[in-house]
């Protein structure tokens, strides 16, 4: 049975659906129900779930990354996601995006590029991510550098990409799905918005 854990950080409240040592969606936001009603609905319809009392050790340990990405620290994991009830295209776009590192962004196409498909189906997944943070749908930004879209709103995107900022200068590709996805330094797009408010 898939457990239902929330959990208030301050001004920002977490949430975690798992089973045993198994993740079925993560989420953040500024109100309770707000997570728990973000929780419900990336799990599968037809799952069964509870919500426990007592936090579980693994749920306590996914709550301490969720802090740490949200906090902006580089945090790496070994922990599975349930993602069986996901289509085939939907997993290949949630595995590229996950690699992009702190302190970088992609596009929308280029996530599409190394992924197949399109930017706009790309951001169509982003916007339904199961997975936030830990997945980084919010380091998926538009061509020009614009924020976008997503999901936890623009201004939980701005704040995170300005926590995640490394002053990188130089734009690079890693290797994705067979392919190569580029990336931009956080700078850029923290830029690009500054020179839109002049």
């Amino acid at each position: 049975m898939i457990s239902l854990y929330v959990r208030n950080a301050g001004n920002v409240w977490f949430g975690v659906a798992c089973e045993e040592d198994l993740i079925y969606a993560t989420t953040f936001a500024s109100k309770e129900k707000e997570v728990l009603r973000g929780l419900l609905g990336s799990i599968p319809f037809d799952g069964a779930f509870q919500r426990p009392e007592k936090s579980s050790a693994f749920a306590d340990q996914v709550f301490a990354l969720l802090r740490d990405i949200y906090d902006g620290k580089e945090a790496s994991h070994k922990f599975r996601f349930a993602t069986d009830h996901l289509s085939s295209y939907t997993r290949k776009v949630l595995e590229v995006t996950s690699l992009i590192p702190t302190g970088y962004v992609s596009s929308y196409g280029a996530v599409a590029k190394a992924a197949g498909g399109s930017p706009r189906a790309v951001g169509r997944i982003m916007a339904l991510n199961p997975f936030p943070p830990i997945v980084p749908c919010h380091r998926v930004v538009s061509s020009d550098f614009t924020l976008g879209g997503y999901g936890g709103g623009l201004y939980a995107k701005l704040d995170f990409l300005k926590r995640e900022n490394r002053g990188y200068v130089s734009k690079r590709e890693i290797a994705a799905d067979g392919g190569k996805l580029q990336l931009f330094p956080v700078e850029f797009v923290l830029r690009r918005l500054e020179k839109g408010k002049r």
